[in-house]
Order: C-alpha cells, then structure tokens, then sequence
C-alpha cells in the first residue's frame, strides 16, 4: 500500500509504504530502498507493526517519479503491489515507481 499526503505549505509529499506481513512472512527486517536515498540498503528502515506489516513513511518532492524496491531480511527484493508504476531494471526484472 501506498498512501500520499501532499503539503499545503511545501513542494513534499509525506508518502507511506506499507508491506504486507503475508509478503514478509516471518521477516524480521524491512529496508525500502529507491533511488530518493540512493538505493542504500540500509538507510531507510520499516517498523514492524503487531500484525506483521512494515511500514515507513518518507518526504519527497513533488512531481518526479522515485523507483524503489523493499528489501527483505537483507537478500529479498520485492516490489510493491499496489505501485503506481513499474520499469525495468538491469539486475532482476522490474522496479516498482511511485509518483508524486
């Protein structure tokens, strides 16, 4: 799921992805990981919430398209259901993309 909540005040988007647990499964670690933090594996954690879901909520700028990917426990990539978008990539098939 992807939520999008523009800002009055600001050229931002608060934008929220959330990752189903019946994707992560028993996954202990969610990273979202897009070319909006430079496809850092490590610099954008999900929460864990109680019924197994991941989320994490990001600003980004207005009117650009940002790839992104979840990694899972560190070696899983998954794409999002619910993306606005999908391109491809050179390394596994396609990127999810969201647009704000």
């Amino acid at each position: 799921m992807i939520k999008k909540d523009y800002l009055k005040t600001k050229p931002l988007c608060k934008v929220t992805f959330k990752l189903s647990g019946n994707i992560t499964g028993e996954a202990t670690q969610v990273n979202l990981v897009g070319d909006f933090n430079d496809w850092d594996p490590k610099a954008t954690s999900m929460k864990k919430l109680k019924g197994g879901d991941f989320t994490v909520t990001v600003n980004l700028p207005i009117d650009k398209n940002y790839q992104f990917k979840y990694l899972v426990d560190g070696n899983t990539w998954v794409n999002d259901d619910l993306a606005d978008k999908y391109v491809p990539n050179n390394i596994d098939g396609d990127n999810s993309v969201v647009v704000v």
